[in-house]
């Protein structure tokens, strides 16, 4: 601290709290505290932890250029970081504050410090000049002023200037005036006439004293030389000129012309303007003054915010000899005008921000001054920006204190739809004309994963070829995810549902990075149609969302299934016997060929044709219906025995075949009733087709009866003998899965009537039986297997329907019944 020995100072610390996230925290300090000087302990005052000044950034943000003031982190103690010389920084202001900012982050909080530097007396009064010369003619008469330079003093309260003192004289006094509080001027006047032949120059010491404690002072020489008499001086019509001046005049601009006028003649009355003695520097370098004609003009641009008031001292003096100065000043107050842009700056910018920032985050702290004062200097703020495409900004300012605003977050944010945005801050005056500036602030959206993996289609179909190589690929599904990184990392998986009571993981399988499904078997249509998969894709994000696409599978058929000859039956494996009367004549329906292909569309549609005949010209073979009917009556010379190579075909690629030779024989018999003939009327035909099928189904009922009822008691010995289940319940029960709870198979809809069963090891079979195109009946045939193939045989079929899938009929072939018999 400035002062005399030992002095010490008084340290008054004011501490007040406004409401809100935002404070204010006043210190009151002397001027010139050496570096290191305590000025508060900043963080007990704020309350805070002096443990998280460090991590929660605590700094100080001043509009001073220096860094008079500066926290230690470890104490939260704010001390004197550069020597505060408050003439310096305030220059004659009564107060002098410094203001400091305080910003402290994690969460962003506010304060504000008002530093008030107090004055202490550390400058004495001085004088522009060591000495004052001033030249009075002898003829001046008592009571003549003559104006002496002021003192400075740059303290200002009680140090600032207070008094003047002359030292003792017997033809001089002072007399001191107040122009102002802060400015006062002192006047040699002139108390008894000067008699230049008895003292032609007198010296006086002129003492400025300041208010302080101690007081201090300064002091000037004024060498006093007494001049003849040129009687009369130049006189001004007024000792004070006001003049009031916009700043922003150009340089050559008139303020004044000063008319000061002396009634002498010739030189004597001839005036010349000048500058008096105790002008100012500045004024001299603004101003400009005319010797001969007195026109003031500005010489400089002259700036209100740098000093809205100039004091400029003029003197006149004629050309006679012994001339005396008259002296005026002219106050030139300057006008205000709008020739300052507002000031932003950037305290603070959180950037990036999560884009599920709630609305109301602080994303920046923003400082806007204007320099000007009044309506000139009143500032107000929009934002603009770019990335919000043709909708709002999501932001918004908000009025901090002072001229401090907070950049918020007014709706949430997408990064998918905009990733950033360059919002303007543009702030404007209320002057006229207005004047703005703007700055741009980068606010980048940080992703979150807000958003499920999305794929290019709802459904996939995909048909793939039956007897396809397990491994092969059958289709690609894709899913794109917006948000970035691990949160777009998209996986695929199977959503596991049953299929036939298996997992459908067994049938398919999905690459996790790629999407491609792959076949894990070999598919069968006959066994299954189709089937759909439900396949999943899952980001990587800390909380994986996911979405599921279904692919239906459809199993397409081959021609992988030979057709199958039903009627008529192969005795013994090689001749089918039939029988035709002999005096049947042309269009008698001698046989007819049925065939059932287990394949559908073209692979499973039969065309008939007649291989070999004993005697071709003898029938006529229909190729659709496989009918065999009488081209001619047979002819005497024609063999009883007829032997017929028929072959039905499919119109697969490439075609399967199946033949079967008919032995025909022409017997002497009467002919039927016509009207059974196939070729009479439909009704009658149909009659007796449906008369056979009562006759052949009441046989079939009574035959399966009998044979349940050996079957059971069958079964009955083997219990009480203990050997467990007899083999004709083993066969024709179905088989159970290990599953407790065994499903029901899909089956794809299919055209005609299907009959499926499980392709069990012999004897079990599989066939489909259909109407042919253009047949006017149907057959209906009991078959026998034997040796796994169509054909007579001694074995006979035992038709046991199970419950373990729907349409499934198991067929079992007796002899297994009564094999335990036979042995």
């Amino acid at each position: 601290m400035a002062g005399t020995g030992g002095s010490q100072f008084l340290l008054c610390v004011l501490l007040s709290f406004l409401e809100g996230a935002s404070g204010q925290i006043r210190y009151s300090i002397p001027e010139e505290l050496k570096h290191g000087a305590f000025v508060g302990n900043i963080a007990d005052d704020l309350g805070l932890n002096v443990v998280e000044l460090s991590a929660r950034r605590f700094r100080i943000v001043s509009g001073a250029p220096k860094r008079y003031l500066e926290v230690n982190l470890e104490n939260g103690v704010l001390f004197v970081n550069e020597k505060v010389d408050r003439e310096q920084l305030c220059g004659l202001r009564e107060s002098c504050f410094l203001n400091l900012e305080i910003v402290i982050e994690n969460p962003l909080e506010l304060y504000q410090a008002e530093i008030e530097i107090l004055d202490v007396n550390d400058n004495a009064p001085s004088f522009p000049n060591a000495q004052l010369r001033l030249e009075i003619t002898e003829s001046a008469a008592p009571g003549a002023r003559f104006p002496l330079e002021s003192a400075h003093d740059p303290d200002v309260g009680t140090n600032s200037l207070r008094s003047y003192r002359l030292s003792p004289n017997e033809h001089f006094v002072l007399e001191v005036q107040s122009r102002s509080e802060r400015r006062q001027s002192a006047e040699l006047v002139l108390d008894r006439p000067l008699d230049r032949e008895t003292e032609s120059v007198h010296r006086l010491v002129l003492t400025a004293v300041d208010g302080g404690s101690p007081k201090k002072s300064g002091s000037v020489l004024i060498t006093v030389r007494v001049l003849d008499a040129n009687d009369n001086p130049p006189v001004f019509p007024q000792p004070v000129y006001t003049v009031r001046l916009a700043e922003n005049v150009p340089a050559g601009t008139l303020l004044l012309r000063l008319n000061a006028t002396d009634p002498d003649e010739g030189s004597n009355g001839r005036i010349v303007y000048s500058f008096g003695q105790h002008a100012a520097r500045t004024v001299r370098e603004l101003f400009s003054l005319d010797a001969q004609t007195g026109q003031l003009r500005v010489r400089a641009p002259l700036d209100y915010e740098d000093c809205p008031v100039h004091e400029i001292f003029v003197q006149a003096k004629d050309l006679g000899a012994n001339s005396v100065a008259a002296h005026c000043h002219v106050l030139l107050e300057l006008l205000d005008v709008n020739d300052n842009p507002p000031e932003i700056s950037l305290t603070s910018v959180s950037s990036p921000v999560s884009e599920d920032a709630s609305p109301g985050t602080v994303i920046a702290l923003i400082s806007v001054t204007d320099r000007d004062s009044g309506v000139n200097g009143r500032v107000s703020c929009c934002l603009s920006g770019t990335g919000a495409g043709t909708g709002e900004l999501p932001f918004k300012l908000l009025p901090s204190f002072r001229h401090y605003y907070t950049l918020v977050t007014e709706h949430r944010l997408d990064r998918e739809t905009v990733p950033a945005y360059n919002v303007t801050v543009e702030a404007s005056d209320g002057g006229s004309p207005r004047l703005s500036s703007n700055q741009t602030v980068t606010v980048r959206v940080s992703d979150v994963n807000d958003n499920p993996p999305r794929f290019s289609r709802s459904s996939y179909t995909v048909r793939v070829p039956e007897n396809n190589a397990p491994g092969a690929s059958i289709c690609s599904v894709s899913a794109e995810d917006p948000d970035l990184n691990q949160n777009s990392y998209v996986s695929y998986s199977i959503v596991n549902e049953p299929l036939r009571g298996m997992p459908i993981s067994t049938y398919v399988s999905v690459n996790s990075d790629t999407g491609r499904l792959y076949a894990l078997r070999s598919f069968d249509y006959e066994q299954l149609r189709g089937f759909r998969v439900q396949i999943q894709a899952q980001d990587a994000g800390f909380t994986p969302l996911s979405s599921n696409t279904t692919v239906h599978v459809l199993i397409v058929d081959r021609n992988d299934n030979g057709p199958v000859i039903v009627s008529p039956l192969a005795r013994d494996g090689s001749v089918a016997a039939e029988t035709v009367p002999r005096s049947a004549g042309p269009g008698w329906l001698a046989v007819k060929v049925t065939a059932v292909d287990a394949d559908e569309g073209p692979n499973g549609h039969l065309s008939y044709r007649l291989l070999q005949a004993t005697n071709r010209e003898l029938f006529h073979l229909e190729r659709q219906t496989g009918e065999i009917r009488l081209a001619r009556r047979f002819g005497a010379e024609d063999p009883s025995q007829q032997t017929l190579i028929v072959q039905a075909k499919d119109n697969g690629l490439p075609p399967l075949s199946a033949t079967v030779t008919i032995l025909l024989t022409a017997v002497d018999a009467p002919l039927p009733d016509p009207r059974s003939d196939s070729t009479g009327e439909p009704e009658l035909s149909a009659d007796l087709t449906l008369y056979l099928i009562v006759s052949l189904g009441s046989v079939s009922f009574l035959f399966l009866v009998a044979i349940l009822v050996l079957a059971l008691l069958r079964c009955q010995r083997y219990t009480v003998s203990g050997r467990g289940l007899c083999p004709a319940a083993a066969c024709c029960l179905p088989r159970r899965r290990r599953s407790a709870k065994p499903e029901a198979r899909r089956q794809m809809p299919v055209a005609g009537a299907e009959v499926t069963a499980g392709r069990l090891p012999s004897q079990i079979y599989s066939y489909t039986e259909r109407r042919s195109p253009g047949s006017a009946s149907s057959d209906f045939m009991f078959l026998r297997a034997g040796g796994g193939q169509a054909g007579g045989g001694p074995n006979g079929l035992l038709i046991g329907v199970g419950a373990e899938e729907p349409n499934e009929v198991r067929l079992c072939p007796v002899n297994q019944m009564f094999a335990s018999q036979r042995n």
